[in-house]
């Protein structure tokens, strides 16, 4: 199995994901952790798999030097329109991961990696990648689809033997990730590297809510309730991506 990286169609995909209230979730989670855990003072940010540039554009917005990082030639450029159509100026690389240690000579104040680890043959070789990236006073910003949350909504619809068989990953042209990460698993594979600063669940609750209901839920009133309990302890390890803010070690 290798790297999975993204076409047009899967382009399409996650413009439409971001344009309903999963992305707007995904968005404001992510964003709160990053308000709250981040100093008043621009910075330099480097975010790897940075598709369609939605983090990064946030980041420009609020006076960060951003540098985004891209394999997908159809998601970069998706960004670069996205900041251009802002007005905002970044700096753009069409790279797989492992290729940036010999582009990138200095060390980022913040290295962000969303919704890329579940995307790899191998997701924690990335790890020692990361830290080398981040500078030893900075910021890992790392987010990735929660086995946990997957398990138990099969559980939730009654794929017992989906369960049975452990058959959780997405097919091979599946816009569901192919390594969902187990928790404790990648948190064993910090150690040494990282210390984990904060942690809040992405989506604690929507995904699980019946489809009539998200319908007429109010999107202010679900983001709302999103934050509010991305860190409770009986939830946040429901989410359907966890965010972890990580300090070097």
């Amino acid at each position: 199995m290798s790297d999975r990286h993204f076409d047009q169609l899967a382009t399409r995909f996650a413009e439409k994901i971001y344009g309903g209230a999963k992305g707007t979730i995904r968005l404001a989670v992510l964003q709160a952790d990053l308000e709250e855990a981040l100093p008043p003072r621009p910075l330099r940010v480097l975010d790897i798999g940075a598709g369609l540039g939605h983090m990064s554009l946030w980041l420009a917005e609020r006076g960060h030097d951003v540098t985004l990082a891209e394999p997908a030639a159809p998601m970069l450029e998706g960004a670069r329109e996205r900041f251009a159509a802002a007005g905002q100026i970044g700096t753009f690389i069409q790279a797989p991961w492992q290729e940036l240690p010999g582009q990138l000579t200095q060390p980022y104040d913040l290295v962000i990696c969303h919704a890329v680890l579940e995307w790899l043959a191998e997701p924690h070789t990335i790890l020692p990648v990361l830290h080398q990236l981040t500078a030893k006073d900075g910021w890992l910003s790392l987010a990735f689809y929660n086995r946990d949350a997957l398990i138990y909504r099969n559980l939730l619809k009654g794929h017992f033997r989906k369960m049975r068989k452990n058959t959780l990953a997405g097919e091979k042209q599946s816009l569901t990730p192919q390594e969902p990460l187990d928790p404790r698993e990648l948190a064993s594979a910090l150690e040494g590297l990282w210390q984990v600063q904060s942690q809040s669940g992405v989506r604690v609750f929507h995904d699980y809510m019946p489809v009539e209901f998200q319908a007429r839920a109010d999107l202010e009133a679900l983001v709302e309730m999103e934050l509010a309990h991305r860190r409770h302890p009986a939830f946040a390890g429901l989410g359907r991506y966890l965010h972890w803010v990580c300090r070097p070690v």
